[in-house]
């Protein structure tokens, strides 16, 4: 669990609730405010979602992103 009030920041890998249909449970946090910009680290889909939706989908956060991935 989450500790409650984290400051989620662009650049950070996240652990959704649902595994993408391409496979994939990582996503790369693009865009932070009261709407989430999300890229899936599988298959670079693009996703928008609002603060509250993201906030209760977020399962882990799992770290900035690996040096070797595209972070935009």
């Amino acid at each position: 669990m989450l500790p409650a009030g984290h400051r989620y920041a662009v650049g950070e890998v996240v652990r959704l609730r649902k595994v993408h249909p391409c496979g994939s449970d990582r996503w790369l946090v693009t865009r932070t405010g009261m709407d989430f910009v999300l890229k899936c680290m599988g298959c670079g889909r693009r996703v928008m979602l609002t603060r509250v939706k993201f906030e209760r989908a977020v399962r882990a956060v799992l770290g900035p992103c690996p040096a070797g991935e595209d972070p935009a």
